[in-house]
């Protein structure tokens, strides 16, 4: 099944959202919108109701899911499966490596300890742990690293910390044949990103896909799907129809072999209808609108001298912007952003901000308004 549907304008897409003005933190959680919340009531009302045969659109909604995903990021359908969120696709990766798998240090937790379970459980991988500059993985920090013996690397498509957008392109060119495994979920459905040099895509729909939690996926190549080995393979993952009660059958080939059990119908239309917005609407023009959202916060920042320490260059930015006052300035810039209802991060001496294609004007006058006060603040 090919995903097909119409084209959308930006700004009936932006419109398609409610969440109130001050809201940064699409980093953190994307508030879901209205097709997607129309979807959940939708299939709230058929369980509820569970009208006779009305129950055989939740098992359509799998192959719908796949669809979405696989025009999203060039992989096949069949390439993919539903995972419930991105740690659970990255320990479905980690597990099923052999061989060392290069990861900075400073990655999200969700790689850092799939890598380190992995290895704990089963030695037969090992982490090769990176410590590139500002946290940074570029193609040229791989290529000074990476022991002969790496098997794989594993890398945000961007950095949760800095905001940093990887070169996926570059970093495939320095890594040659080894595995690439991409957790996208800063990313995904906001970046025009190459995912198609990736063997292993993983992400959660909750953040900038905003599909709410409980949603997910792992798409694999074929080549990685022929190198990782199912470990947590389920009666989901066999092959017979209907399947034998009373025997357990070997796995699967490909992305569907690493799954455990029956994924969630109404997870996967929520899903669904965000992906298929996206899809109507097209990356580049959400990652345009965007990119003019966090040059406006970058700008504002500068007016009210407030150091910005994510990249300024459009090539190397999504949608966050990290902002890093001196320590002494930390709680004052912080209070004045909740007085004001800004909705950020903020985390290791740093705040995190992150704009949608939604966030409107009287957002950035409530940040606007949120660094005058603490300017005003530090002055007095």
């Amino acid at each position: 099944m090919a995903y097909r549907g119409g084209m959308t304008s930006l700004d009936t897409f932006a419109a398609a959202f409610d969440e109130d003005a001050g809201y940064l933190d699409f980093a953190k959680m994307g508030p879901p919108g209205h097709a997607v919340l129309a979807e959940q009531r939708a299939f709230d009302h058929l369980l509820g109701r569970s009208r006779f045969g009305s129950l055989d659109a939740l098992a359509a909604q799998d192959s719908r899911v796949r669809s979405a995903i696989g025009a999203l990021i060039g992989f096949r359908p069949d390439q993919v499966a539903f995972q419930p969120n991105t740690s659970t696709g990255l320990m479905h990766a980690m597990f099923g490596l052999t061989g060392k798998v290069a990861v900075a240090a400073s990655e999200y937790p969700s790689i850092t300890f799939a890598a380190s379970r992995a290895a704990e459980a089963l030695h037969v991988v090992e982490p090769q742990w990176l410590s590139p500059d500002r946290g940074r993985v570029t193609p040229g920090a791989l290529r000074d690293a990476l022991d002969p013996a790496c098997v794989a690397v594993a890398v945000s498509l961007v950095d949760f910390r800095t905001g940093y957008l990887a070169d996926l392109d570059g970093i495939r060119q320095v890594i040659g044949d080894r595995l690439l495994i991409v957790d996208a979920i800063q990313g995904l459905g906001v970046v025009d990103a190459p995912f198609e040099v990736a063997d292993v895509v993983v992400s959660g729909g909750q953040k900038w896909t905003r599909a709410g939690w409980g949603t997910g996926f792992l798409a694999m190549s074929d080549r990685a799907a022929e190198q990782l080995v199912p470990v947590f393979s389920g009666f989901s993952a066999t092959d017979a129809d209907p399947m034998p009660l009373d025997e357990v059958l070997p796995p699967t080939s490909g992305a569907r072999a690493f799954t455990v059990t029956n994924a969630d119908p109404v997870a996967q239309a929520r899903l669904s209808a965000a992906l298929e917005q996206i899809l109507g609407v097209g990356v580049p023009a959400i990652s345009a609108r965007i990119a003019e959202r966090v040059s406006a916060i970058i700008d504002l920042a500068d007016e009210f001298a407030i150091p910005v320490e994510s990249s300024r260059a459009e090539n190397e930015r999504a949608g966050i912007v990290v902002l890093a006052p001196d320590a002494d300035q930390l709680t004052v810039l912080t209070a004045s952003l909740f007085n004001h209802g800004i909705t950020a991060t903020t985390r290791s001496g740093r705040v995190r901000l992150s704009a949608h294609v939604s966030t409107g004007e009287d957002s950035l006058l409530l940040l606007r308004e949120a660094f005058l006060g603490f300017a005003t603040a530090i002055t007095v």
